[in-house]
């Protein structure tokens, strides 16, 4: 949850009264954030730095890869520690290892203790980099990065099985006493709950996926119209050459499977181009967005499989007309 841009920031005293009056909630991990630039040796970045407490980790389940978490005398001292993430790891720092490295959050030197494991673009907000953010210990963030005491944003993690709905009710009921609103008057925050969005990114998935379906299947029926219009003409071409096969002893069944194997090899050579060209654009792409590229081969076998049953589709109806054909018609074929 927030607040407005034009209210009063929450404080420590809202995260505390949250945890200790509404009984479903298992957690609260109260922080605040600004952008400022990270320094380390003749290496510049511009990155969001956050102020965490213990309760961070819990609560958006975001795991150390290497090093360390703060100690609680670090968050009760505000000590000069930070942990990376990923991009700003890879900005700073290339392939040098920066446990134990001194770098400059704005004005405030740090040192190094831990290495948040990669997550990647933000599901909610297009465009953002997860990865791209230095943590501190709250308190050293509030002294020595923004000089207040100001909480930005309130995490909360529902105890197991517990109503979500009911949390978020029973939040924004706290908050409006606590923030003296009166029953007239709209809230000067804002609750979200994490059910809801991403119900919403299922259905607007959903909706992506059958629209782009509906694209692929076009692009597959021209395909397939296009194979079978190539197989025609070959048969028309080829009609002296099928009677001549179907008057030595040829039976119908393995004419049929001829040219069904060439509608196949002509669609299966066209999946391995498309996949190929797919992976390459993937990839680039990934690298521009920096975002994890991920090569899942059972979904590559999949396209794979039915690019060649494609072929053997469209292929049926001409390779049916070339095993039908009449031996003494098709040897009087010019």
């Amino acid at each position: 949850m927030g607040q407005r841009s034009s209210a009063a920031p929450f404080d420590l005293n809202d995260a505390r009264a949250i945890a200790r009056e509404i009984n479903s909630v298992a957690a609260v991990a109260p922080s605040s954030s600004r952008s400022v630039t990270a320094v380390f040796g003749n290496h510049n970045w511009s990155t969001l730095t956050t102020g965490i407490d213990d309760q961070y980790f819990k609560v958006v389940n975001w795991t150390i890869e290497a090093g360390r978490h703060f100690t609680e005398s670090e968050l009760r001292a505000g000590k000069a520690v930070c942990i990376l993430g990923a991009a700003v790891r890879n900005e700073l720092f290339g392939a040098q290892n920066p446990l134990g490295e001194k770098i400059r959050l704005g004005k405030l030197s740090c040192l190094v203790v831990g290495l948040l494991k990669a997550k990647g673009q933000s599901a909610m907000n297009i465009g953002t980099n997860q990865d791209d953010v230095a943590l501190l210990p709250l308190r050293t963030f509030q002294r020595r990065i923004t000089g207040d005491r100001d909480i930005h944003l309130l995490q909360v993690t529902a105890e197991q099985g517990a109503s979500t709905e009911k949390v978020q009710q029973d939040i924004e009921v706290l908050l409006r006493k606590r923030r003296h609103i009166s029953p007239s008057e709209n809230d000067d925050f804002s609750v979200m709950d994490m059910k809801e969005i991403a119900d919403m990114l299922t259905e607007t998935t959903q909706l992506l996926t059958m629209l782009l379906g509906t694209v692929a299947a076009i692009s597959l029926l021209v395909g397939g119209i296009g194979i079978m219009n190539i197989m025609l003409v070959s048969v028309t071409e080829r009609t002296r050459e099928i009677g001549i096969r179907l008057a030595i002893g040829a039976l119908e069944h393995e004419v049929l499977l001829q040219f069904l194997v060439e509608a196949v090899v002509l669609s299966a050579l066209g999946g391995v181009v498309g996949i190929v060209l797919a992976l390459a654009g993937a990839y680039l792409l990934a690298g521009l967005m920096r975002v994890p590229f991920v090569l899942n081969p059972g979904v590559v076998a999949m396209a794979f499989l039915f690019s060649a049953a494609v072929g053997v589709l469209f292929g049926y109806f001409p390779a049916r007309k070339a095993a039908r054909l009449n031996p003494i018609d098709a040897l009087r074929h010019e």
